[in-house]
């Protein structure tokens, strides 16, 4: 299975008031991930939406924390696809405390293929073989996906 590392490090901007890393800054997170995810695989989201008018439209997403993330930590984010479909595709993540690789939060990005006008369709052949070539479709029941 392909995995895709992401390091960042926490901004100040990104904590709240208790000094720890504010909840949906992981969503902004696994955003970061699946762009690093898809140019690592030869996929630019900025070509696929301008030259093919397909976009990636979140239809649900997911956070279980686990431990609190701090200021000036530096953050290691793995991204895997845990799923790739003809209309849509399913992003995994995982985020580490780099230097105690203590496990921060875990999480998860649904996502259906779309043209400008935001009608469903079906992702073009040379994009989905990319991603089928890198899901890992059998890990996910499918009572999951509903």
């Amino acid at each position: 299975m392909f995995e895709n590392q992401t390091r960042l490090r926490v901004r100040y901007a990104e904590t709240d008031q208790m000094g720890v890393v504010y909840y949906a800054n992981y969503f902004v997170w696994m955003e970061l991930g699946r762009v690093e995810f898809c140019r690592a695989i030869g996929l630019r989201y900025r070509d696929m939406e301008q030259n093919d008018g397909v976009l990636l439209a979140v239809v649900e997403a997911g956070c279980r924390y686990l431990y609190p993330a701090r200021y000036d930590e530096e953050v290691v984010l793995r991204t895997t696809l845990q799923l790739a479909r003809p209309r849509m595709v399913r992003f995994g993540y995982e985020m580490f405390d780099a230097a105690a690789s203590r496990k921060l939060a875990t999480g998860f990005t649904s996502h259906i293929f779309c043209n400008p006008e935001m009608r469903p369709l079906k992702l073009p052949p040379k994009y989905l073989s990319l991603f089928e070539g890198v899901a890992s479709d059998r890990k996910i029941p499918e009572s999951d996906l509903r």
